[in-house]
């Protein structure tokens, strides 16, 4: 017998379309490194923890409530995650700044990936060697946005559902 979503305790849906939605992003991310074949810069990889953390705080947050620990708790990991989205946000800010020249990027973001040796006794030196690209360059703009824009408007979509999640659940 298929489960009603009236029967599901709301914090554990909430918290798990907030994991899902995290995972998508992420996993669009990693999509386009591995098979579009943009390296990230230093930032971009930054950018990536709050997911990295955010997504297994939101799916204990749907556990707890699944297992029918008081409401609060579940609650507060969906706060947890929404504060990391709201923190990615922020650091997608930063680096979009950087890729318009608003400000400096962090000084281990100014060197650019050369290519590789094709003598294979210099390809282990190379490998301590070579840094990725630069973050003052946008690998791609969709839009006008960077990848780095678009992880502020996903971000700030994500954390808004947390919010409102935490709030309706309240």
């Amino acid at each position: 017998m298929p489960v009603s979503l009236s029967l599901v305790r709301p914090v554990v849906g909430y918290s798990m379309v907030l994991a899902l939605g995290m995972a998508v992003v992420v996993g669009t991310a990693l999509g386009f490194q591995y098979l579009g074949g943009y390296i990230p810069c230093a930032l971009c990889l930054l950018q990536r923890q709050p997911y990295y953390y955010g997504i297994p705080i939101a799916i204990l947050g749907a556990i707890a409530s699944a297992v029918g620990l008081p409401s609060w708790i579940g609650r507060a990991f969906l706060l947890a995650a929404g504060i990391l989205m709201i923190v990615g946000a922020g650091m997608g800010v930063y680096h979009a700044g950087v890729e318009w020249q608003f400000w400096q990027g962090p000084a281990t973001c100014s060197t650019t990936a050369g290519s590789m040796t094709q003598n294979a006794g210099d390809l282990l030196g190379e490998l301590n060697s070579i840094k990725g690209p630069s973050c003052t360059d946008a690998a791609l703009r969709i839009l006008g946005l960077s990848f780095a824009g678009w992880n502020v408007i996903a971000s700030l979509i994500l954390a808004a559902f947390a919010f409102f999640g935490v709030r309706k659940t309240a």
